[in-house]
């Protein structure tokens, strides 16, 4: 969203002013999302006649907003509408189980464009990583911008990662990436310097410095999705221990004779609340499911997807609760697709916490959702592109 220009009134919902002021927001979300768009394509997403349009992007290129340059359309002149930036673009880019999601940010940390694409399952290090390239490659030129302008990608895999080599540190957990230097193929093929992280602790940064533990110096931050990732915030800075496995919350062992886990061991977190166990558990009741089907349900009052939920909830506390009794937090944020669940999540795993850890004068740590939703790993792989160039400390 664009900032508020200075002395501008606070108006009231209802009003020609607010409805203006709403007309601006649908039409720059709409470029922000979509990248690059004609005014008469911007009319056809936001439903906005021509006229309103044209006089609101007017105004929103001259207040330094937007930027319209000229082009053709089925041999038609019409003004192409992008979003202004400041010099150079960065990138971040989160592999997910299923999913791949990049955005394209100016240096002055205003995205540009943002895309999602789904993977396949265990698909290959080099595949997936040349598929990113040209889905970046598209929207910086979306942006009419040119690659020449990339200054730097910071990418997030779920998986341990060694920063200093920028390989998967811990063999198994994301098969296909096993030895692969995420730095060195991405950078190679985009020819740009290029930086990688565990996304969790990409989450965990992102929420640190834009969302729920803004100004608190000891977190620790649970992604509960598809699989299950944690991350360490010790006295400001991100914590990821000798080769980069600080903060696997999902491997944390909370039943020695459970089912095995990817990683070898019994009983993780992981093989009880990642998506595949989640769903398992309800496929005789519910039949074939999404985990965000899940969610929806539990939020909406469904009994089996509550239960399963409050379940997940009640597990991940255990293992919260042990990294609480050693570490002490000030807050534990919890992310990922799983946290949209709310309290029905929360309320359990907060309550196993204060059952499971030992009284403190200040009391239990809080147990509280990300801000930043499922776009938290996102915003911290932007978040490293922008450190590497200098710029970071907000994404």
């Amino acid at each position: 969203m664009y900032p508020a220009r200075v002395g501008e009134d606070r108006v009231t919902p209802g009003s020609q002013t607010s409805l203006r002021e709403a007309n601006r927001a649908r039409i720059v979300n709409a470029v922000q999302q979509r990248g690059s768009l004609t005014q008469v394509e911007l009319a056809g997403v936001t439903g906005l006649s021509p006229a309103t349009v044209s006089n609101i992007v007017s105004e929103l290129t001259a207040s330094g907003v937007l930027h319209t340059s000229p082009t053709t359309r089925s041999g038609r002149r019409a003004q192409q509408v992008t979003l202004a930036r400041s010099t150079g673009l960065v990138a971040g880019m989160h592999f997910g189980a299923r999913v791949l999601r990049v955005a394209v940010s100016d240096t002055a940390h205003t995205i540009v464009a943002e895309q999602r694409l789904p993977l396949a399952s265990d698909h290959r290090a080099d595949a997936g990583l040349e598929r990113a390239a040209i889905l970046l490659e598209e929207m910086v030129a979306s942006v009419g911008a040119s690659t020449s302008e990339l200054l730097a990608v910071g990418v997030g895999v779920p998986a341990p990662v060694d920063v200093r080599t920028g390989q998967v540190s811990t063999r198994g957990l994301l098969r296909g990436w096993d030895g692969a230097s995420v730095p060195e193929l991405l950078g190679r093929r985009l020819g740009v310097p290029v930086r990688v992280d565990n996304d969790a602790n990409l989450g965990a940064l992102a929420e640190v410095r834009l969302g729920a533990a803004r100004g608190r110096r000891e977190v620790v931050y649970v992604h509960a999705a598809y699989g299950v990732g944690g991350a360490l915030v010790l006295d400001g800075q991100v914590y990821r221990g000798r080769a980069g496995a600080a903060g696997e919350i999902g491997h944390v062992s909370v039943d020695e004779h459970g089912p095995v886990c990817r990683c070898g061991s019994r009983g993780c977190v992981e093989v009880f609340v990642g998506a595949p166990a989640v769903l398992e558990t309800l496929r005789t009741s519910h039949g074939h499911l999404t985990l965000r089907d899940v969610v929806q349900l539990a939020v909406e009052g469904d009994p089996g997807c509550r239960r399963v939920v409050t379940d997940a909830g009640r597990q991940l506390g255990l293992a919260v609760a042990s990294v609480c009794n050693l570490l002490d937090p000030e807050v534990v944020v919890v992310g990922g697709e799983l946290a949209g669940a709310g309290e029905v999540l929360l309320e359990p795993l907060r309550a196993t916490v204060v059952e499971r850890t030992f009284q403190r004068t200040g009391g239990p740590a809080e147990v509280v959702a990300g801000e930043l939703g499922t776009s938290a790993e996102l915003r911290g792989a932007l978040a490293l592109a922008l450190d590497q160039v200098g710029v970071g400390g907000r994404a």
